[in-house]
């Protein structure tokens, strides 16, 4: 089953997908779908619209770095014993199509994150992994465009990763039944139609399940929060020499069997 936000005559609407057509949901968008703990129950067909930002209200949105055995590889890092987490803000989510706009500054070093998101469906407190699995609610793409200059500029990341509308997330969320990211999805990333990224789920060094029992430790998670489960390699920092993202560039990120999003960086 693949859910999304879509824009209507006064707003957005949720909706859901019955035989290649989306039918409206009683919600405003899926973040208001699950914190009511709202019935997906279909109404009217939607004709001709396209994707927004499936959930532009998460609670909170955490993200794991270095979780991809190729990626910790060309970062020099070690494999790590815990999850390496940061945090994001509602504002720093991008709609699909939507432009990625950063001011001009010297050294600017834009680079692309390709990312599985996990959307939490229940509340998660000192949750298991086998109970914070059965509290997924489905899966996303998402992309962790970085600001590489800023993100060195102190040994936190946060001001590197939390510029405002510069994660693109969505186009839709499938339900786990419909996608395994344990038994291996691509997660896909092109620049201008190169591809930059090819990673699978498979040789995550947590997998989904595993990060929110994890954060639910210290942290209570709540339907409709956001995980990005961290990106594989291929990132510009890690080329040689380093390579980043410029004015006018397409960035693609693509995971079978959710869909693709596609944004133009603008830097004005």
């Amino acid at each position: 089953m693949a859910t999304v936000t879509l824009p209507d005559t006064v707003g957005t609407t949720a909706a859901i997908e019955i035989e290649g057509r989306w039918h409206a949901l009683p919600a405003a968008d899926l973040s208001e779908l699950l914190a009511a703990g709202i019935a997906p129950v279909p109404g009217d067909e939607l004709a001709g619209a396209r994707p927004t930002l499936p959930l532009p209200r998460p609670g909170k949105v955490i993200c794991c770095g270095l979780n991809y055995g190729d990626h910790i590889a060309e970062t020099g890092r070690e494999k790590p014993s815990y999850p390496t987490l940061f945090a994001k803000y509602a504002d720093t989510l991008l709609a699909p199509g939507a432009d990625i706009v950063l001011p001009a500054h010297d050294g600017l070093e834009l680079d692309w994150e390709a990312e599985l998101a996990v959307v939490v469906g229940a509340e998660l407190r000192h949750a298991t992994p086998a109970e914070a699995e059965a509290a997924i609610a489905g899966y996303t793409v998402a992309n962790d465009i970085s600001v590489r200059d800023w993100q060195r500029r102190t040994l936190q990341w946060f001001q590197g990763k939390a510029w405002d509308a510069t994660t693109p997330l969505g186009p839709v969320v499938v339900t786990p039944d419909e996608l395994d990211p344990t038994s291996g999805v691509e997660v896909v990333c092109r620049v201008n139609g190169v591809e930059r990224q090819r990673g699978n789920t498979k040789t995550l060094v947590f997998d989904s399940a595993a990060l929110l029992s994890y954060i639910s430790t210290f942290t209570v998670l709540r339907p409709g929060d956001v995980v990005l489960t961290g990106t594989p390699g291929g990132v510009g920092m890690g080329m040689e020499p380093p390579t980043y993202l410029r004015d006018g560039d397409v960035v693609e990120t693509e995971i079978p069997g959710i869909g693709l999003l596609s944004n133009t960086v603008r830097i004005a």
